[in-house]
């Protein structure tokens, strides 16, 4: 079994007391999935970066509990062998009557104690966007904190996540702080028509603004983000032609886990792989989005879990106060015994050299992390060698070029 935690100075999450940030799916390939070229789906996703798989069920059923388990159980054993960790979703099952011993409070004991001593278990799902405004049947606190607090003294080992929609307001996420040990939210902003699923105008940069509400709805306990790559909204396109598929670019990917980052979130999923009515027919018969992995998110995981960046995902906020010249520059700082990080993305559509100012004194250059110039070799060799490209500081200050919903990480060592 693997011990999972969080770290309470930082909510960077703990497995068996190593800071990982974790990166989910959801969902997974289906179970034996493969990918185009007939390897391992789960294999493939793995050495991509990927660390947490959605698996789970909304129907769990008493009367069914044992088979279910048992497929669950094999779900979880196909993810171990490929060093994966799952997030079982527990359907509408965490939430709890007043009354001790109700069918539903045996069904939720059947269900952790049936899967908590399993080494791929990772963390548990909750009541999917239990406050949507949207929803009529908007589920009350009361419930879900006594289904919270019943599955800890089951199993403390592992945290409980609860993910909200885009919408609504911070005041009506605080209250179910005592429900969770880590909330988030989804946000799906490249559509058409734009902002069908926030609400908003369509610009992604609203990323930023569902993050800062989860900051201050989760308070002292960590979120995760859930960002794009289909949902579920636009399967409807087969029934109502206005709404057209659409799937996030690299370029809009990398800005919106960045923003995420930026704005505190310390895990990020991706959702709507297994989306299929909106794949092509090579992927739909393979039941997952294997052209988007190919085409993005492989390439942004092998980033975000890069020996580069990776450290700056997990590390503490630095004790400095970094400024950008330009207002539509959002920045975090990071720092840990080797490096100082600062993570930046601009949210406007202005294309300018910007001002950082704030660094210590002592620091006179950095890298521009995933940015590449060939540095020549003296002969023989003759031939260049890739660097990151570097900017240089001078009074702990430095310049650089930022365009439109551009995202840089920058790396100075101490």
């Amino acid at each position: 079994m693997s011990a999972v935690g969080i770290d309470k100075g930082t909510g960077v999450l703990l497995v068996d007391g190593q800071p990982v940030f974790p990166i989910v799916l959801s969902n997974p390939p289906p179970l034996g999935g493969k990918t185009p070229s007939g390897t391992d789906g789960l294999a493939e996703l793995a050495a991509g970066g990927v660390r947490f798989v959605r698996t789970g069920r909304p129907d769990w059923n008493l009367q069914q509990i044992q088979g279910q388990l048992a497929a669950e159980r094999t779900r979880l054993d196909a993810a171990a062998a490929h060093g994966l960790h799952c997030w079982p979703w527990l359907g509408s099952v965490p939430n709890l009557p007043p009354q001790a011993g109700s069918p539903q409070e045996a069904l939720l004991t059947a269900i952790v104690n049936g899967l908590k001593g399993h080494p791929a278990l990772g963390a548990w799902k909750g009541l999917d966007e239990p406050a949507n405004p949207l929803n009529p049947n908007r589920v009350p606190v009361a419930g879900l904190v006594r289904a919270y607090q019943h599955v800890k003294k089951l199993d403390p080992d592992h945290p409980l996540v609860i993910i909200q929609a885009p919408l609504g307001t911070a005041a009506d996420l605080v209250p179910y702080r005592p429900a969770f040990d880590v909330t988030g939210a989804d946000i799906y902003p490249v559509s058409y028509p734009p902002g069908i699923h926030s609400g908003a105008t369509g610009d992604i940069s609203v990323v930023g603004d569902v993050t800062r509400k989860m900051a201050q709805a989760a308070g002292p306990k960590p979120f995760w983000m859930t960002l794009q790559i289909a949902w579920s909204g636009v399967a409807a396109s087969r029934t109502h032609p206005d709404l057209v598929p659409r799937f996030p670019s690299l370029h809009d990917e990398r800005f919106m886990a960045y923003q995420a980052i930026v704005n505190g979130a310390r895990g990020l999923t991706f959702f709507g792989g297994h989306v299929t009515e909106v794949a092509n027919e090579r992927d739909a018969r393979l039941g997952w989005n294997w052209t988007f992995w190919e085409i993005v998110l492989r390439q942004l995981l092998r980033e975000l879990t890069s020996t580069a960046v990776g450290p700056a995902l997990v590390a503490p906020d630095a004790k400095v106060s970094i400024k950008a010249s330009a207002g539509d520059v959002e920045l975090v700082t990071r720092r840990n015994p080797g490096f100082l990080y600062v993570i930046a993305v601009r949210t406007g559509a202005a294309t300018s050299r910007v001002g950082f100012s704030g660094l210590p004194a002592a620091v006179t250059s950095g890298q521009v992390l995933f940015e590449y110039v060939q540095e020549p070799l003296p002969p023989p060799e003759g031939v260049g060698h890739q660097e990151f490209r570097s900017v240089t500081v001078s009074k702990g200050a430095f310049r650089d070029w930022l365009g439109p919903q551009d995202a840089r990480v920058y790396r100075f060592p101490l």
